[in-house]
């Protein structure tokens, strides 16, 4: 039976003893992981290490998503913040999501979630559907699309190059070619591919449902053969304004890398996003819609450390811009603690903000931002509330 792990943010996964506990996996798993980990060391996914009385284990970092390996194990990493339950944090996460630039994740309503304990997976397939019920709903989209057959009728074009060849013994025979009216068009092709692929992937019987509902939708159209090409010939116009949201699931399930690329082939899914930028974006799109600043830009690319030959090098790239660079705002996905010398603010962060304020010539404010933490809410710094 396939397991299912759910860690938070640096707990960790352990292939020995104790079946009991949730971070145990088979030998097999743990070692498919562990050359996934490997392959993308410079990315730290996942941390190998070691832990006194465990041995060799594999720790989350700041990458919070899901991977699936081949064997059907799936792992959800969840953000580490205290006193929420898993399905708080969750919701948390998909909140976090939903600022994501170019993502597919903007629409969902998380009030969906209070009544679910659905896995992180299936909770990313539902939302993949949720918008696929609005478009059919609306009418999938056909298209003259050009056709090559070797019929027993006369339609369209003779391409007598392939007559020849096909037919100089079936002579009742005509190779033509002909335009057709039909849904068997690329973007419709690439959305019956996803949910082929998700319904192998899905273990959740109402989602494995509407899957098969929707693929009798999609009953007369082909599978893509070459997604990567398919996806380069996606033209969304005003037409097909209605297809952007479940293409860019599409792109995100099939392509798998949308939001973190990977190598190798020992995972059989992984969809993985780093904590800091989430957190970024989380914190820009609360000041953008909830602030009075007229004027905030995110990773601002207007001044370098250094130039040679009159050429920047070096780009100064502060998360946050707030009129022209009166206000500089950087993000820290860290908590804090009273225990640690200046509460655990790193000396390099404090170089990277001075930067900042040096290069930014009418700079009045500098702020980090990090995770509000209960445990040191009264001392003298102040703390952006995850809501």
């Amino acid at each position: 039976m396939a397991k299912q792990i759910v860690l938070k943010e640096f707990e960790f996964l352990q292939y020995k003893k104790e079946e009991e506990q949730n971070s145990y996996i088979e030998k097999t798993t743990f070692e498919a992981i562990e050359k996934f980990v490997l392959e993308n060391e410079t990315e730290q996914y996942l941390k190998i290490t070691t832990k006194k009385g465990f041995g060799k284990v594999l720790q989350a970092q700041n990458y919070v998503g899901v991977i699936q390996t081949k064997d059907g194990t799936t792992i959800e990493i969840l953000p580490k913040i205290k006193n929420f339950d898993e399905q708080k944090l969750k919701e948390i996460l998909i909140n976090m999501l939903k600022t994501l630039k170019k993502s597919p994740f903007k629409n969902f309503n998380t009030a969906n979630l209070k009544a679910s304990k659905m896995p992180l997976l299936e909770i990313f397939i539902s939302m993949f559907l949720e918008e696929l019920a609005k478009l059919v709903q609306k009418g999938i989209k056909s298209d003259y699309i050009q056709k090559e057959e070797n019929l027993k009728f006369l339609k369209g074009k003779l391409k007598i190059s392939e007559q020849i060849k096909q037919n100089s013994v079936h002579k009742e025979r005509f190779f033509v070619e002909y335009e057709q009216f039909c849904s068997d068009r690329v973007e419709n092709r690439l959305i019956k591919t996803t949910l082929e692929y998700l319904y192998k992937k899905s273990k959740s019987n109402k989602n494995q449902q509407r899957i098969r509902e929707f693929l009798f939708v999609f009953d007369e159209i082909k599978v893509s053969h070459n997604i990567k090409t398919d996806f380069e010939k996606i033209k969304l116009n005003r037409q097909m304004k209605d297809y952007e949201q479940v293409l860019l699931w599409c792109k995100t399930f099939l392509l798998e890398n949308s939001f973190s690329p990977y190598k190798g082939n020992d995972i059989a899914f992984a969809l993985l996003f780093d904590m800091n930028l989430l957190f970024e974006s989380y914190v820009y799109d609360y000041l953008k819609k909830s602030s009075k600043f007229e004027n905030i830009k995110n990773q601002d690319k207007k001044h370098h450390l250094a130039y040679e030959d009159e050429k920047g090098k070096f780009a100064l790239k502060p998360d946050i811009v707030i009129d022209d660079g009166k206000i500089i705002v950087d993000t820290k996905w860290k908590i804090l603690s009273l225990d640690k010398s200046n509460n655990g603010i790193s000396q390099s962060d404090m170089y990277q903000l001075y930067a900042y304020g040096t290069k930014y010539k009418n700079c009045e404010k500098l702020y980090l931002i990090y995770p509000k933490d209960e445990d040191i809410k009264g001392n003298l710094y102040h703390y952006f509330d995850i809501q």
